[in-house]
């Protein structure tokens, strides 16, 4: 998983990304290609 600064570039490589908010952080995930996975900060 890589970290980034900001995940606008990392969201739109893919049409199955999504943003999560979980445990007060920002992740970009992907279910159907698993190695688009972004954590923010």
């Amino acid at each position: 998983m890589k970290v980034r600064a900001s995940l606008r570039s990392a969201k739109v490589r893919d049409k199955n990304c999504q943003i999560v908010k979980r445990k007060g952080k920002l992740y970009v995930i992907n279910k159907r290609n698993p190695r688009f996975k972004v954590r923010q900060g």
